[in-house]
């Protein structure tokens, strides 16, 4: 059994694993802004003194910045403002003595997604969309990462006089006067505005996965965050953009949405 921690900007979620099923969650509120770097150790290893059990063989966490994976650092979050250098593998490991492993969060997403997939794909790429643009590889079952985590950072790769994490993520939307939830909304009451906005937003995205399949040439892409709820509102302006831009292989590549919670919470687990 192992225990999983996704630790977001609004929330931490915490859940026990046992053989790739989640069977056991809770959800904390995230630390707070003011909270000193000594103050959400404590906080987080409160959280996970509640939920942790004998059996449990070891605790992954996925983490919102950049990450040292071999020695558990975690550095400048921007959510997070203590946390310009955190120990995270050797503060909880002194604490809970069993072994920690620290990954950036979408890596963490897109692990879980390829735990959740009928076959282990050659390539698989996980996509949050969320408050920023993330991305993680997964190769043949197994996290592709590099050796300083930065692996699939393609959201901040210059686009349209900013980079595609403002045109990919609730960001987008915010500069339009919505957020994800409020346009998705609009959009299934009829609004033309949230439509077009919908719209938008997609064709931004297939330019984003057109970038990815040039990268990558993945066989299957997931989609995950807050945003990928609203789907089916920008999907169609997707699949037209990377058609007309990426054409080739887009006939075996399977796209797929998981926005379920427990995603990034079962590959932090599997780090392991």
């Amino acid at each position: 059994m192992r225990l999983g921690i996704d630790i977001g900007g609004t929330t931490i979620n915490l859940g026990l694993v046992d053989h790739a099923a989640v069977i056991r969650k809770d959800v904390i509120p995230s630390f707070r802004p003011e909270a000193t770097k000594a103050e959400t150790i404590d906080y987080l290893s409160e959280a996970v003194r509640k939920m942790i059990v004998p059996e449990v063989t070891s605790i992954g966490i996925g983490v919102p910045t950049v990450v040292d994976p071999v020695n558990g650092i975690a550095y400048n979050a921007v959510n997070i403002p203590s946390w310009d250098e955190v120990h995270l593998k050797d503060e909880l490991e002194a604490r809970f003595h069993i072994p920690v492993f620290v990954n950036n969060d979408a890596n963490c997403f897109a692990l879980g997604a390829s735990a959740r997939m009928d076959r282990i794909y050659p390539v698989l790429v996980g996509i949050t969309l969320g408050t920023g643009l993330g991305m993680g590889v997964v190769c043949d079952g197994k996290l592709f990462c590099g050796s300083r985590c930065g692996v699939g950072e393609l959201g901040s790769a210059p686009y349209d006089g900013a980079d595609y994490e403002a045109f990919c993520s609730k960001q987008f939307f915010t500069a339009r006067g919505f957020d994800g939830k409020e346009a998705a909304e609009a959009a299934d009451a009829g609004s033309p505005e949230a439509v077009a906005v919908e719209q938008e937003f997609g064709r931004h995205l297939g330019h984003f996965l057109t970038l990815i399949m040039l990268a990558y040439d993945p066989d299957c892409i997931v989609l995950g965050g807050g945003v990928a709820r609203s789907y089916r509102h920008f999907r169609d302006a997707m699949m037209q953009t990377l058609k007309s831009s990426y054409p080739y292989s887009l006939d075996s590549l399977r796209i797929e949405v998981l926005s379920d919670g427990e995603i990034p919470v079962l590959g932090a687990s599997l780090l392991s």
